[in-house]
């Protein structure tokens, strides 16, 4: 099972830090990470194995939507199946 994660909002130092930190002491591996920069705008998807989630997925998700709001950061978790689901033509 992998979660889908996006970060978009002003260019900080330590984003990706921090929500990686959040995925690994939840045990959530990050599977592949892409970002950009676009002037002083921040965009970063995340894919992550959550199989072995020492958590429940919403407390992630909480954690991870926290951090945004502590950040000034849009942040949002997204199960693969219905990222998947809402992907699919």
């Amino acid at each position: 099972m992998k979660a889908v994660i996006t970060v978009i909002g002003h260019d900080t130092v330590g984003i990706l830090h921090k929500v990686s930190g959040i995925c690994a002491a939840n045990n959530a591996n990050v599977i592949e990470v892409t970002q950009s920069v676009l002037q002083d705008l921040f965009a970063m998807f995340m894919l992550v194995d959550i199989r072995s989630l020492s958590c429940e997925f919403s407390a992630l998700s909480e954690a991870l939507t926290a951090l945004g709001k502590e950040l000034g950061l849009s942040i949002h978790v997204m199960h693969e199946d219905i990222f998947n689901s809402m992907h699919r033509i």
